[in-house]
């Protein structure tokens, strides 16, 4: 029942994430807020880390270990959430839940080509299934104006920027702890990110009110820090298991962007999110059956 309820948790916060954006554009530049976003959750997570863990691994990073963190956090943080904030401003929220699910299919096909090993067909079925699930689901949004091509096009740019991540990630062999390691990625992110934040934003845009600060603060340490905190959960109990709470978060995605932005959900929304959700199902299946096997 703990899993259960740390996974549904993750799933809640981890689709919040584009509402929480849109919102805080009403008060901010997209990079302005990407920044305090990440300054945040980084100074969050390295006090909490070394202030309140005793163990020997929580320690600063060696000198290979500053390289390894510097790439994962232009990838995974200044790249990435970067341009997913900036894809905010012209894409509906719920498109950008779908999109995040769609990680795992992009994991697949970049380890494929980086390793050399040829995808099986289940792999690249579910990976042209889910691309073309995010496209129904975006036809109608790109016909009223709440989304645009471009937005489009940048929001799947952060994607495959977040899975070279994630496949970078997992060929490091890292001996920090998650939370030192999360915690210095999105602070190294944002100090990458920091010299476009002000050659691109117009400061006098900004405007700090509650739409800026609950946002930013949402992003920041229910997304990125317990929302992360949750995943790592997910993750040291059972790889496989744990991918499969990202079925849920385009269904609280469209739900939040429908509840609180009221984005509308058409039949063109359903038919993409069940496209997508067993597209990532299909990708999914060979290691459940591998897991199931090996029990």
């Amino acid at each position: 029942m703990k899993n259960i309820i740390i996974g549904l948790l993750f799933a809640m916060l981890w689709a919040s994430a584009s509402v929480a954006t849109k919102f805080g554009l009403l008060s901010a530049p997209p990079l302005i807020l990407g920044n305090t976003r990440f300054f945040i959750a980084g100074i969050v997570l390295l006090l909490y880390g070394y202030s309140f863990k005793k163990d020997q691994s929580y320690r600063l990073p060696t000198a290979g270990e500053w390289k390894h963190l510097a790439l994962f956090g232009f990838l995974n943080t200044t790249v990435y959430l970067g341009l997913f904030v900036y894809a905010m401003k012209y894409t509906a929220a719920g498109i950008g839940s779908l999109a995040t699910s769609t990680n795992p299919l992009l994991i697949v096909l970049l380890s494929s080509w980086l390793i050399g090993r040829k995808p099986a067909k289940a792999e690249i079925f579910s990976i042209i299934i889910g691309m073309t699930g995010i496209a129904i689901a975006t036809y109608p949004l790109l016909k009223n104006s709440s989304s645009s091509l471009f937005g489009v096009i940048i929001l799947m740019l952060s994607m495959i920027s977040v899975s070279f991540a994630s496949v970078y990630y997992a060929r490091v062999r890292w001996t920090l702890p998650n939370i030192l390691i999360n915690g210095w990625q999105v602070a190294l992110g944002g100090l990458f990110l920091l010299p476009f934040t002000f050659a691109f934003s117009d400061f006098s845009t900004l405007t700090i009110d509650n739409h800026f600060v609950y946002s930013a603060l949402w992003l920041s340490l229910a997304v990125s820090v317990i929302g992360l905190i949750c995943w790592f959960y997910l993750l040291k109990i059972d790889t496989v298991k744990a991918s499969l709470w990202l079925f849920l978060c385009p269904l609280f995605g469209f739900f939040y962007a429908w509840w609180l932005l009221d984005e509308p959900i058409t039949l063109y929304t359903v038919g993409g999110t069940i496209l997508v959700v067993f597209g990532l199902y299909l990708g999914q299946r060979q290691k459940l059956k591998k897991k199931a096997s090996s029990n």
